[in-house]
């Protein structure tokens, strides 16, 4: 929304993971429409894909952690890394009340793992201040969340949650941990990279 106001110089792109919502494949062309902006798709590798379907199925995330990190890797991190080949920074929606672990986000990071500045915008705001910014300019979001859906991901691995419960226990609700990240703003070692300069 910003950027189409202010008119800023600001290459925008989604991940297409091949197993998003229609929901949210809807809002691509809905936001081209309505902001007149570019939205550049990226997707996973056909062949990364094929491969992990030849060798562990569809849906096999379901079957343990490690497969489902594998998943995301081929679906989520890998086209990332080929979205921000040679940015100089990239700008998140992340906030800090989404989860434990993005408690000390700050808004401005460097990426580590990409070597480039990372921002992040509304780290300190509220849902409630989103949801009050959005009516009050009339933003574009995912119907999704009319449904009670509080973070969309892939559609097979999110699903709405409950009155009380965690902003993102509808993500991979088959896993214990409390940490659930799919990859794109961790370390490949696992680690939430919080440096201020490479290390």
């Amino acid at each position: 929304d910003v950027i189409a106001r202010e008119k800023l110089p600001i290459g925008i792109f989604v991940l297409d993971t091949g197993r998003l919502h229609d929901d949210t494949l809807a809002l691509i062309p809905a936001i081209r429409d309505h902001y007149g902006l570019d939205v550049e798709v990226y997707e996973p590798q056909a062949a990364a894909v094929a491969n992990y379907v030849f060798f562990y199925g569809r849906d096999a995330f379901y079957g343990s952690t490690e497969l489902r990190h594998k998943c995301c890797d081929i679906r989520k991190v890998e086209p990332l890394a080929r979205a921000l080949t040679g940015k100089r920074g990239w700008i998140t929606g992340q906030r800090r009340e989404q989860a434990s672990n993005r408690a000390e986000l700050p808004e401005q990071e460097f990426d580590a793992v990409h070597g480039i500045e990372k921002f992040n915008p509304l780290a300190d705001w509220t849902g409630d201040a989103v949801w009050e910014y959005i009516h009050a300019h009339q933003v574009l979001y995912n119907r999704l969340y009319d449904q009670g859906y509080r973070s969309i991901g892939c559609a097979p691995c999110t699903r709405p949650v409950l009155p009380g419960e965690d902003i993102r226990a509808g993500r991979w609700w088959w896993e214990k941990t409390e940490a659930k990240e799919c990859g794109l703003h961790v370390a490949p070692d696992g680690r939430l990279v919080r440096a201020k300069e490479p290390a």
